[in-house]
This record gives structure tokens, C-alpha cells and sequence, in this order.
């Protein structure tokens, strides 16, 4: 009996091992794919975002890297941080309308960029790079879907290009995706509020200062009428002295 149950425990130990690993090796290149970090930035403002690359080959290594800018949402500046190691080059289309950067209209914008590794700086197995960009006025839209292209050295790509779907789940290539929010009221712009409500309120103080000294005021007087009265009255009851 006694065997009978460790045969049966280690039997089902094996398949929970099986199922485990066949779970995590199906999750696995889904969760190493191309990512934007961070995942959020400011309408309208500038953000300097990293495009995350691991590899998910165990036998090459990835080479180059072009990121897609979106059609829909052009950007009127868009510089890279140098890497090590890497190449850069990057492509521009006609945008109309222009785009105003700094008082400046904008006939152009960044359609893609391109990395390429040179000697041995490709990333290796088990290894990720991070592409940094600075990008901006980032326009008033809600997300930035950049399709991108992962070339390995035996000459495959992945192609990161599928876009969210939304209250769908996460397709199987999905592209990076950066959330725009809308900025916050300044501060300038409820600042008029906030003297408008200061004035008001040293307006109804003064109003009140004001009513409060009338009535001293007021009081002060029927006080002097009413002392006056009975000092005269006083005087009528007293008798007039004689020589």
C-alpha cells in the first residue's frame, strides 16, 4: 500500500511538471517580446522613452532593430541616445498638416528609425539592449502603437507589428504601445479663481468691518442721548439755591 502511494505521488508530481512546463515554455516568448518603457507619458509634452529588446533566440543573436513611428500621431522631434556598438539612421516623411515645434511649422517628421549592430555588439542570447529616445511635442492622441522589426543574425525577424485590441487579449506579436494621457490644468489657470475668491472674501470682510463700526457706532450714539437725558432731568429736580 505504502509503495502503491508513493508510486502514485511521484506519478502525479511528473505531471504537474510536465503541465508546468509546457504552461511556462508556451507564456515564455510571449512575455520576451519588444516593449516601451515607460508605458505612459504627457500629451503634448516630451518623454524619453527606451525601447527594451531581449532576445529570445538560444543559438543567434539579434542584429538590428527599426522601430516604426505611427502615421496618425507624427512627432516634430525625435532624437536617439548613442549605443555602444550600434548604428543609427533614421527616415522622414511629409506630414500636412506641418507640425508646430516652437513657433517653427514642421513639413517633415521621423518615420522610422534603425538600429544596426556593428562587430560584436549584437545582442547575444539570453541578453537585452535598451534603444533610448527622446521624442516630443507628443501629440493629443490616446496611445502610440511603434511597429517594430527584430532581425537575428541567421536572418530571421520577429515582427512586433500586431496592435492591441482593446478588451481583447494580448495578440501573439504585439507591438509596443505608449499610453498618452492629457496634462493637468496649470497652476496659472486656476490662479485667477483663486484671487477671485480672495477678493470676494476681503470684499465681505470689509462689508462686515464696515457694518460692524456703524452699529458702535449707533450704540454710541444712543448712549450719548440717553447720559444726556437724565443729566437733564437731574438738573430739573434739583432746587435752585437761594441768596
Amino acid at each position: 500500500m505504502t509503495r502503491l502511494r508513493r508510486t502514485a505521488s511521484a506519478a502525479a508530481a511528473l505531471a504537474l511538471t510536465a503541465v508546468a512546463t509546457a504552461v511556462l515554455g508556451f507564456a515564455g516568448p510571449a512575455s520576451a517580446h519588444v516593449t516601451v518603457n515607460p508605458k505612459e507619458a504627457t500629451q503634448g509634452g516630451y518623454a524619453r522613452v527606451a525601447f527594451r529588446v531581449p532576445n529570445e533566440s538560444d543559438t543567434a543573436s539579434t542584429t538590428k532593430l527599426e522601430v516604426v513611428l505611427p502615421e496618425n500621431a507624427p512627432v516634430g522631434s525625435v532624437s536617439t541616445i548613442p549605443v555602444p556598438g550600434w548604428t543609427v539612421a533614421t527616415e522622414k516623411r511629409k506630414v500636412e498638416p506641418p507640425i508646430e515645434v516652437h513657433g517653427s511649422q514642421l513639413t517633415e517628421a521621423v518615420s522610422k528609425i534603425t538600429w544596426t549592430a556593428t562587430g560584436d555588439a549584437a545582442v547575444k542570447p539570453g541578453q537585452f539592449q535598451e534603444f533610448g529616445v527622446s521624442m516630443g511635442p507628443l501629440p493629443k492622441v490616446d496611445t502610440m502603437v511603434f511597429k517594430t522589426l527584430q532581425t537575428y543574425s541567421d536572418g530571421n525577424v520577429s515582427r512586433w507589428i500586431d496592435e492591441p485590441q482593446p478588451g481583447g487579449e494580448e495578440p501573439e506579436k504585439p507591438a509596443p504601445v505608449l499610453t498618452l494621457t492629457a496634462a493637468a490644468p496649470s497652476a496659472s489657470a486656476a490662479a485667477p479663481s483663486a484671487v477671485a475668491v480672495a477678493d470676494k472674501d476681503d470684499d465681505d470682510e470689509g462689508d462686515g468691518a464696515a457694518i460692524g463700526l456703524g452699529v458702535a457706532g449707533l450704540v454710541a450714539g444712543l448712549a450719548g442721548l440717553v447720559l444726556g437725558g437724565l443729566a437733564f432731568a437731574r438738573t430739573r429736580r434739583e432746587p435752585v439755591a437761594r441768596s
